[in-house]
């Protein structure tokens, strides 16, 4: 056994699940160190989620290095005194300082350890806190609300208080002292000036409409057009009865994709639609797995599914396989048999498709016509389905077609294809069939299983509709409602899974989730908040048409979203050093900075000025007169952010092969209006600074045009080289740690706001100022912090 192969033994062993297990196992140093600490910790300890993720946590900030004492914090998880994962890194931050010296109590005293602050607590310290700054409250009334939230969750004696604790006893503590918000309270819009019929009473109707509550794709268009439940007609109406009792009147959706790959964003509007519609009407959506198909499915894409839909915020009522109901459908089929709408076929792939009308151009428009096993006896399909069941046939051998009508327009009346032989065991079943149900056989009868109300689907499926209502009538089941929406495209990108396999493959990409492309789990891994997947498809709304977006609009909605959530830090993508030949070397002068300005419920921190600092190269031009140059030169001053006074040029340090390595300035004595204040990260011992990135990614368009696939030669001839781009060195303010920890993201107001994995490293976002969004790469460890830019601040901004 390999020590991969071990690792991955002892860390499912205590219940980390496969993807996690493959995902610690890629970095041998947070590996090594786990296993380490799992064999540190009690042999009869319970592992649960909860301590098994704080010793993750642990591992990834020793990631092999030696911290003295590091058992007592194996301990306290262990115990159950360490609890969440700020506490481990105040008691790992403590063991680094303190090494040797270390001792057990101030452990527990730096950590928190036995410091329970109570719900009451909490709700005393808020109390104390809002009749301390009544004054205030009752000038500002409910709009200060954002600001208390800041100031009250820094206070010291609620360090250790659970956030959960905050929001609901500050909005009771202040409806208590306010009372319900009033005409103060509310933001009188203006009025707009009246037009000539509007004075004669002739705009009614037009001001009506004007009070419309919020748009919603779930009230109007396609979806809000949709039939209520128990209004679908049935070729037998007592199977409705039978229905309305088991749905109880309710809605009844499903999502149901294939485990044959990874979703794109294509499916992120299936989920929102499927659940959405489902949740709108207080009713419930089915997660369930189409996995009729054992040769193209695996256990990655199983579970990766259930992840991106939990990612979207959706819970399934049930998750349910297609594979569940194979007997079932088994029985049906033979029920197809019996009523003489099913016969055993013994033709090849091409007499099939000959006997649909296609010409060997491989056009259709050919003459249609039956083969000569459709009109076998029933008695004789039986016993050959029977033998097709006992595995006495191989693959393309023999197949069960259903017996249609050969003269509608439709090719989905033109005898599908209702079982095959495949010699290949189902990771459910196992190598207990030897013929498995085809799609177009199983999804309308589980569908029916499932008295599933309104089945959602794409509009490519349009055709199948009849199809999917016969096979129903025919074997005598319920008929759900099929009823088809045009799917969602991304232009100048791929969601083909056989494309994207090829980009893999030839280690274009680094895998299926690279930032660059399409697929959710990329989508996830570059940052983009689920939240902001959700409020863009509502805008866009439901309709039968496919609907094709620019990326560039995609990621404006990503940037809009973002702009209401994230916090702002000094960010310098490519650092060069300023040194400031006229203050000392110990100056030092603290400037505030708020996390956002205006914002105040995103709060502030401080940045010692000092007497060395970076900012980015692009903000120095050694041109004197460029006019359209606002930043530093040799005959223009700069402001910098916040800093009281402006920096003047004094000289210029450049290494043999003329690259700027230094810049000398001066601190200006007065001040003066500079044309501009630019981003800097200061220089300073005392306060750790800068925190230094390994490498940020920026991304680009994978593809040079908004149509790859019909580029001469093929996609892979349209590769955009400057797709990522990596820049080594960046620096950063040394708030970014306390951002990175303490999750400053403020939620968002709107109707699809997702609360996240807070242990999803992807999570931990914020803007470097006028450079873009970024988050947390997957590979980022404590020692080697990875950036991946979600986002520029403008179209192409960063780029």
């Amino acid at each position: 056994m390999s020590t991969v192969d071990e690792l991955t033994e002892q860390f499912a062993a205590v219940g980390f699940d496969e993807p996690k297990v493959k995902e610690i196992v890629k970095n041998k140093k947070v590996a090594a160190s786990l296993s380490q600490l799992l064999l540190e910790a009690s042999a009869d300890t319970e592992w649960d989620k909860s301590n098994r993720a704080l010793l993750h946590n642990l591992a990834t900030l020793i990631k092999g290095s030696d911290l003295p004492h590091h058992e007592w914090i194996v301990e306290g998880i262990v115990s159950g005194d360490l609890k969440t994962n700020l506490q481990i890194d105040s008691a790992f931050k403590y063991l680094k300082s303190a090494g040797d010296n270390a001792t057990k109590e101030s452990l527990k005293s730096e950590s928190g350890v036995g410091v329970t602050v109570t719900e009451d607590q909490v709700r005393n310290s808020v109390a104390v806190y809002l009749q301390d700054n009544k004054d205030t409250i009752m000038t500002e009334r409910y709009k200060i609300v954002p600001k208390l939230f800041a100031s009250i969750k820094n206070l010291p004696e609620l360090k250790w208080a659970e956030p959960r604790y905050f929001k609901p006893i500050i909005d009771q503590e202040v409806l208590k002292m306010l009372g319900p918000k009033d005409e103060r309270d509310t933001v009188k819009p203006k009025k707009a000036k009246q037009t000539k019929n509007q004075q004669d009473g002739k705009g009614k109707k037009a001001q009506a409409e004007t009070a419309k509550p919020t748009r919603s794709m779930f009230s109007e268009g396609f979806l809000g057009d949709l039939h209520k439940v128990g209004e679908n007609p049935q070729a037998y109406p007592e199977l409705m009865v039978e229905h309305l009792k088991a749905t109880a009147g309710k809605v009844h959706t499903r999502f149901p994709p294939e485990p044959n790959g990874y979703l794109h964003i294509g499916h992120s509007k299936a989920i929102m639609v499927n659940f959405g519609y489902a949740k709108y009407h207080d009713g419930v959506c089915y997660l369930r797995f189409d996995d009729t198909n054992p040769e193209a499915e695996a256990p990655e894409y199983f579970e990766s599914i259930k992840r991106m839909v939990s990612w979207l915020g959706f819970e399934p009522w049930k998750i349910t396989y297609s594979s569940d109901y194979f007997d079932k459908l088994y029985e049906l089929a033979k029920v197809l048999i019996k009523n003489g709408k099913g016969y055993i076929c013994h033709c090849t792939a091409e007499e099939i498709r000959r006997g649909r009308g296609i010409k060997e151009d491989g056009q259709p428009g050919g003459e249609r016509f039956g083969c000569k096993h459709r009109e076998n006896s029933i008695e004789k399909n039986l016993e050959e389905f029977e033998n097709m069941k006992e595995g006495k046939y191989q693959p393309g051998e023999a197949t069960l077609r259903m017996k249609q009508d050969f003269s509608s327009p439709s090719p989905q009346m033109w005898d599908l294809i209702a079982y095959r032989v495949l010699n290949a065991p189902h990771p459910r079943t196992g190598s207990k069939w030897k013929i498995y149900p085809t799609y177009d056989f199983t999804h309308c009868l589980v569908d029916s299983f499932e008295n599933i109300t309104h089945s959602l689907c794409t509009t490519e499926f349009y055709l199948s509709r009849e199809s999917y209502e016969w096979l129903c009538d025919q074997v005598h089941v319920f008929r759900p409602a099929q009823r088809e929406y045009g799917r969602l495209n991304i232009t100048g990108t791929i969601l083909s899974k056989r494309k994207i396999a090829k980009l893999v493959e030839e280690k274009i990409v680094r895998g299926w989730d690279d930032p660059r492309l399409y697929t959710l789990e990329a989508i996830r891994r570059r940052g983009v908040p689920p939240g902001a997947i959700l409020s863009f498809i509502n805008t866009l709304g439901v309709t039968t048409s496919v609907t094709n977006i620019q990326a560039v609009r995609f990621e404006s909605a990503i940037r809009k979203y973002l702009e209401e959530t994230t916090p702002r830090l000094m960010f310098v993508l490519d650092p060069i050093e300023v040194v400031v030949d006229n203050l000392p070397e110990d100056h030092e002068e603290l400037v505030e900075v708020p996390y956002k300005a205006g914002s105040a419920e995103f709060g502030s921190r401080t940045l010692p000025f000092t007497n060395r600092f970076y900012i980015d190269r692009s903000d120095f031009s050694e041109t004197v007169d460029d006019k359209e140059f606002f930043r530093l030169t040799p005959s223009q001053s700069v402001g910098l952010v916040k800093v009281p006074r402006t920096v003047t040029f004094v000289s210029v340090e450049k290494d043999a092969n003329g690259h700027i390595t230094r810049l000398h300035v001066n601190y200006d004595s007065e001040k003066k209006k500079p044309k501009t204040y630019i981003q800097w990260v200061p220089v300073s011992a005392k306060y750790n600074s800068p925190v230094r990135i390994e490498e940020t990614r920026v991304y680009n368009q994978l593809f040079n045009s908004e149509n790859p696939s019909a580029v001469a030669g093929g996609f892979l001839k349209d590769i955009n080289p400057e797709s990522e781009v990596c820049h080594k060195g960046s620096v950063v303010e040394h708030n970014f740690h306390s951002v990175m920890e303490n999750k400053l993201e403020v939620p968002h107001t709107g109707e699809f706001y997702v609360k996240e994995d807070p242990n999803g490293k992807e999570t931990h976002r914020f803007q470097g100022m006028r450079v873009g969004y970024f988050t947390l790469d997957k590979e980022s460890t404590a020692d080697k912090i990875i950036l991946n830019e979600i986002v520029g601040l403008k179209d192409g901004g960063s780029k």
